[in-house]
């Protein structure tokens, strides 16, 4: 049984009542008549299997210095965020009102629609395909997923899906180890993953 308090979204803000926010300039609002119907999971680690860090928050804030790593160089000038971003140990912190848009899917398409961002809360888990994730991770996702469907009807049977599902052959996050099985078990209904 959980002993994390349950999550609550003032729908006014648009935000996680009692959870760090740091607005991230990558975002803007939704576009006129724009569903909110879809769940976005993506894992991300910066640099790429290192976990503990604020690499992944400075990056969301136009703030990752490109000479610190290699691989930030790789990513330098790319303007990214996403709604919320749980860490491996639970917490959350949110960078996008989820009423506005996050810039968190890139070239994507579900179903026969494209520009994802439009109508997707993106969620950024801390991870690596390589890696499995943590049990808290998973039970701070389910109730962030019914803190939004309570907050939000039109996502409270929404698709919830991987970025590789959206941008297949050019994302692989969440990868391998993340668990569908579980995360549908914890919020006890089937989530459709996939096409």
């Amino acid at each position: 049984m959980s002993l994390t308090p349950p999550l609550q979204i003032d729908v006014g803000t648009g935000l996680l009542i009692g959870t760090p926010y740091i607005p991230s300039p990558n975002q803007d609002p939704r576009p006129p008549g724009a569903s909110l119907d879809l769940v976005v999971i993506h894992g991300i680690s910066l640099p790429p299997g290192d976990y503990g860090g604020t690499w992944v928050e400075a990056f969301f804030t136009n703030d990752l210095p490109s000479d610190h790593h290699p691989f930030f160089q790789s990513i330098a000038g790319l303007r990214v965020s996403a709604h919320a971003y749980l860490r491996r140990d639970g917490r959350i912190i949110q960078f996008v009102p989820f009423h506005r848009r996050a810039w968190h899917a890139g070239a994507s398409v579900w179903g026969y629609r494209p520009a994802c961002n439009d109508y997707s809360v993106g969620i950024e888990l801390e991870g690596c395909d390589e890696d499995p994730y943590e049990d808290v991770q998973y039970e701070r996702l389910a109730q962030l997923l019914a803190a939004l469907g309570a907050a939000y009807p039109t996502l409270a049977d929404a698709a919830v899906v991987g970025h590789h599902d959206i941008a297949p052959g050019r994302k692989t996050d969440p990868g391998p180890h993340f668990d569908w099985v579980r995360l549908s078990n914890l919020c006890e209904r089937v989530l459709y993953r996939g096409l």
